[in-house]
C-alpha cells in the first residue's frame, strides 16, 4: 500500500509540474498581431484585390513554427480577401501550398477580430502582410494608425511587407511621421510599373514615404529586401516575407 501511496504522489508531483512548467511557457510565448486588409475591388477595374497570400503565410509559418502565437484581425472582421493572383499557381510557394491545406489557419481567418477590438498591450509586435487592398483601407483607417503609434510608442516592433509599408504615410508619433529620418523600403515604383498599375492604385508607396521623409531605398525587382531601423521593420516585395519575419523573430527573442 506504501508503495502505491508513493507511487501516486510522484505521478501527481510530476503532473503538477508539467502543468505549471505549461503556464509559465503560455506566459512566456511571444504573441503578434497580424492586420489583414478587408478591400478586395482593385480601383475601378472591375477586378479584384485583397491579401497576397505568400505575405501572409511566409510569416505566419516563419513565427508560429517558433512557438509564436498568432492573432489577425482585419477592418471589418471576418473573411479577409485573398487576391485572386496570388492564389493562382503560377505564384505558388512552398508556403503558400502549406496555407491552401492549412484547414485549421484556413478557419482561423474566416472569424479575424475587428480591428476597432484590439487591444495592443495584449501583443508584443504588429505585422502588416501585403498586397493592393491595404493602400485603399488600412492605409486609411484611424483604428489602424493608431495602433502603429500606440505599438511604437510601447517599444514594440512595428513590421511590414510589399504595399504595407504604405499604411504608414500618416502614421504620427508626437506629431511628426513615424517614418521621417527612417530607413524604409516597400513595394517600389518599378515593381508598381512592371504589374501595370501605376494609374490604378490610389498612391504610389515609394512616392509616399518620401513624401513624409522616409530614407527610402529598395533592390532590384521581385528580389529579397528588408530593411531595419530601430523597432521599424520593412520588406519590399513578396519574395521578402520571411526576411522580415525573420528580423521581427530576431526582435522578439532577444
Amino acid at each position: 500500500m506504501k508503495k502505491i501511496a508513493l507511487f501516486v504522489i510522484i505521478a501527481l508531483t510530476i503532473n503538477c509540474a508539467k502543468t505549471t512548467a505549461q503556464k509559465v511557457n503560455k506566459k512566456n510565448m511571444k504573441k503578434v498581431l497580424f492586420v489583414v486588409t478587408s478591400h478586395d475591388k482593385l480601383g475601378n477595374t472591375g477586378e479584384k484585390t485583397g491579401f497576397w497570400t505568400e505575405e501572409l503565410a511566409a510569416p505566419y509559418y516563419a513565427l508560429a513554427d517558433k512557438g509564436v502565437e498568432i492573432t489577425i484581425a482585419t477592418p471589418l472582421g471576418g473573411q479577409p480577401p485573398i487576391d485572386p493572383k496570388s492564389a493562382d499557381p503560377a505564384s505558388a510557394t512552398e508556403d503558400t501550398k502549406r496555407f491552401d491545406a492549412d484547414k485549421v489557419l484556413l478557419e482561423k481567418l474566416k472569424h479575424t477580430i475587428k480591428l476597432s477590438d484590439v487591444n495592443p498591450a495584449d501583443y508584443d509586435a504588429v505585422f502588416y502582410p501585403g498586397g493592393h487592398g491595404p493602400l485603399w483601407d488600412l492605409a486609411e483607417d484611424k483604428n489602424s494608425a493608431a495602433l502603429i503609434t500606440a505599438f511604437y510608442t510601447q517599444n514594440k516592433p512595428v513590421s511590414f511587407v510589399c504595399h504595407a509599408p504604405g499604411v504608414l504615410k500618416d502614421v504620427k508619433v508626437n506629431g511628426e511621421f513615424l517614418v521621417k529620418g527612417k530607413k524604409v523600403t516597400g513595394f517600389s515604383n518599378a515593381e508598381e510599373e512592371a504589374v501595370g498599375l501605376t494609374k490604378i492604385v490610389p498612391f504610389l508607396l515609394e512616392d509616399a514615404l518620401q513624401k513624409d521623409g522616409a530614407i527610402y531605398s529598395k533592390g532590384p525587382n521581385w528580389e529579397p529586401y528588408a530593411v531595419e531601423d530601430g523597432l521599424l521593420i520593412t520588406g519590399q516585395n513578396p519574395a521578402s516575407s520571411k526576411l522580415v519575419a525573420e528580423k521581427l523573430l530576431q526582435k522578439l527573442t532577444k
